[in-house]
């Protein structure tokens, strides 16, 4: 398969092309083309053209064609499901439920874009302001560079195209260069929707040669970013005046507090710890217990966690599958190793076999290791005791980083308090931190980054603000 470029609503061959292996198996999936930086100019002029017309269209016609795409998605939910499997070697059953939420955020744009609206200002409040009617509008920014990463490459793909289209901008879209496929397929069902030419292009290539055009060019007015906090500190401090929106990760904790009904969320926790590899933003990494029940907790949880099934993302069955990359295992490795030899215990895991990194859970690592100071971003979790419910908390808020965090309690007092102190974006109380629903709010805070998606939020920030004001006879 060769998988060309999608400039101005028709494929672009380029000089270079890339192969593309599935991390599991090593097998060649594709052909994909490298962007040069005058393919990347021509995504974003071929984006500046359709910005007026996208601007023009009627909201509801905006709003039919994302209901279209979520639609097309929803007819071909299986291949979809085994794009992402295969290029991301995300577990069938978690790529049928990322296509589920993909289906789901462009229906939620398809509403949203049809309740962009201002509001009335009363400026006979003030002196001078008698006589006089006004209003506010929003209106799009023009063209926008949305920057995608691998873990969830059509949802997060929706996050942006979604609301961005949805209020009439334009997208230069750059995914990922490990899941590049899941993104051209969107791509092809917003063609097939009737979305003018240019007004979604999909370029891939390096994220350094591509996302520096995107980010020095002055017609994109925005660069909303996914990833690394190296990256998006670069991103910020050489945008210029473009609205920048940076989601950067996390090393999430959850508090679990005595008299938690264990075994009942057992299940669930385990799952925000290993699922899609612990590849996920918001993937638990640190958990506190309350010492009274710490004992039992290590138990179930490491009961729990070996029975998730390790193996071929294809199968049915498979709970854990290959990492992203080698390079990817050997840092993890190396984080455990040395967390090791500072004094953890490890109590589950630890080994691979080619890109697959068993699940793998420590007992009482440092604050100062990597593995619990940094993102790991793999299966690896490491628990640690507390007796006060405050000390909990402090330890939480010790990280740089600051996007989501999850407390079981059932002491109102205490689930108000950790909510108000909890320096995070979101805090999930009775439940944990990787919960996320694709109308929320969601972002974080410190490192982990600027600005909130969700559609709603999303399209707030893809929107100038415009004031119009009457001057009555």
């Amino acid at each position: 398969m060769k998988q060309m470029l999608w400039i101005n609503g028709e494929n672009v061959e380029t000089e270079k092309y890339r192969p593309l292996y599935n991390p599991f198996n090593g097998e060649k999936i594709a052909e994909v083309a490298e962007a040069s930086n005058q393919d990347v100019a021509r995504a974003i002029d071929a984006a500046e053209r359709a910005a007026s017309a996208m601007a023009g269209m009627e909201a509801h016609k905006r709003a039919d064609i994302l209901q279209k795409v979520a639609d097309y998605i929803q007819e071909d939910r299986e291949e979809c499901a085994r794009i992402i499997a295969e290029e991301s070697s995300k577990p069938l059953k978690a790529a049928r439920a990322e296509v589920d939420r993909t289906i789901m955020t462009y229906s939620f744009a398809s509403q949203e874009a049809r309740r962009i609206h201002g509001e009335t200002i009363p400026l006979d409040a003030a002196p001078g302001g008698e006589g006089r009617v006004a209003y506010t509008v929003k209106e799009p920014l023009g063209v926008i560079a949305a920057i995608t990463p691998f873990n969830f490459p059509m949802n997060l793909v929706a996050h942006k195209v979604g609301p961005a289209l949805a209020a009439g901008n334009t997208v230069v879209l750059k995914p990922a260069s490990q899941t590049p496929l899941s993104a051209y397929k969107i791509a092809s069902y917003f063609h097939r929707a009737g979305l003018p030419a240019g007004a979604l292009n999909v370029v891939t290539g390096s994220g350094k040669s591509v996302g520096d055009v995107l980010v020095s060019d002055d017609r994109v007015k925005k660069v909303t970013f996914t990833g690394s906090p190296a990256v998006g500190k670069y991103i910020r401090e050489n945008a210029g005046l473009k609205r920048v929106t940076l989601e950067l990760g996390s090393n999430s904790a959850l508090i679990v507090d005595a008299g938690t009904n264990l075994k009942r969320v057992m299940p669930r926790i385990v799952s925000g710890a290993f699922s899609n590899q612990g590849q996920v933003c918001i993937s638990i990494q640190r958990i506190y217990v309350q010492d009274t029940i710490s004992e039992e907790f290590i138990t179930l949880f490491i009961e729990e966690a070996r029975n998730l099934k390790v193996g071929n993302p294809l199968d049915e069955e498979t709970d854990i599958a290959a990492m992203i990359s080698e390079n990817d295992v050997t840092r993890a490795k190396s984080w455990i190793q040395t967390a090791v030899e500072n004094g953890a215990e490890l109590a589950l895991g630890g080994d691979s076999e080619q890109q697959v990194l068993t699940p793998t859970v420590l007992l009482n690592a440092k604050p100062t290791d990597k593995i619990s100071c940094e993102e790991v971003f793999a299966p690896v979790v490491h628990i640690n005791t507390f007796s006060e419910f405050d000390e909990a908390i402090a330890r939480v808020n010790e990280s740089q980083f600051g996007l989501q965090a999850g407390v079981y309690t059932n002491d109102l007092q205490k689930a108000f308090k950790a909510s108000k102190a909890l320096h995070v974006g979101g805090v999930m109380i009775n439940d944990i931190p990787t919960f996320r629903v694709d109308h929320m709010p969601y972002g974080g805070v410190k490192m982990s980054g600027t600005g909130r998606e969700g559609i709603k939020y999303a399209i707030e920030e893809m929107t100038e603000l415009k004031l119009v004001s009457f001057k009555l006879d």
